[in-house]
């Protein structure tokens, strides 16, 4: 879906231990900062939104960090999505209830795609992303950018637990239902491309845009300020994240969002 609405900024604090980390692919983490410091400072910059991730909530078997969303949400004004290791209504009820404005699911709804359904129910589509973690494979199942050999329907798989295990899900097709079964909003991670800085995948953003009659946040690869544009303009996204370009001061949000509109790309200045 894309309408004529402003694009949206959104940075992306990934957490582990109760800190910022960035990784490259999805490995490699390293520091980046304090969580609670980041999301003031991306606040006053004018970024449109947070998304906080607790990354190995899943892999770990525990539940996101609650009490630390509480923390965050007292020094926000701008809205925030939470997820990590939510499987219930009752998690993401305890995350609500801290103060996030939305929650984000993932592993949980591929192994159990009802928890859509039922989400939505409890507290309105609006309030449930779905984060889809999704690589492109060739035929002996490793990771390719060759999209003339492997076309993005055929050859897009879902991967959960923090991109450490493939499925058998093709990603359109599970972007489809997951929008049928009521989520709000897709934000689509192409490991392919993440943490490279060579711009997002937009291929497969561009498919899943087309896929899906809500909005889809692309996420993966960005390094310049005109990877956005591209990612707006080329693929329809209705709103781009990142992070370590953002943590470590490489694009700063008021610069970037300056660069948009003299691209003419609707901004909230």
């Amino acid at each position: 879906m894309s309408g004529g609405l402003t694009k949206r900024i959104i940075p992306c604090l990934d957490i582990k231990d109760g800190r910022t980390v960035k990784g490259v692919n999805f490995v490699n983490i390293r520091d980046a900062g304090d969580p609670i410091e980041l999301a003031q400072q991306y606040a006053r910059d004018g970024a449109d939104e947070l998304v906080f991730l607790d990354i190995t909530a899943t892999n770990e078997g525990r539940k996101t960090f609650a009490e630390l969303v509480l923390q965050i949400a007292k020094h926000l004004n701008i809205p925030f999505t939470v997820g990590g290791g939510i499987s219930s209504v009752a998690d993401a009820s305890r995350l609500l209830e801290a103060g996030a404005d939305k929650v984000s699911i993932n592993s949980s709804a591929v192994k159990r795609p009802a928890l859509v359904d039922e989400l939505a129910l409890e507290f309105g589509s609006q309030f449930v992303v779905v984060a889809v973690d999704t690589r492109l494979l060739n035929e002996a199942g490793e990771p390719t950018l060759d999209y003339t050999k492997y076309p993005v329907e055929a050859h897009h798989y879902v991967h959960t637990h923090g991109g450490r295990q493939a499925t058998e899900l093709k990603t359109v097709p599970w972007v489809k239902e997951v929008y049928s079964r009521g989520a709000g909003e897709i934000l689509l991670t192409s490991m392919n491309t993440d943490g490279a800085k060579t711009g997002f995948d937009l291929p497969i953003t561009k498919a899943v845009v087309q896929a899906v009659d809500i909005p889809v946040i692309a996420s993966g690869g960005a390094g310049q300020k005109q990877h956005f544009v591209d990612v707006f303009t080329e693929a329809g996204a209705d709103a781009g994240l990142a992070a370590s370009i953002f943590h470590y001061g490489e694009i700063p949000v008021p610069e970037l969002k300056q660069y948009l509109a003299t691209q003419q790309i609707p901004v909230r200045l």
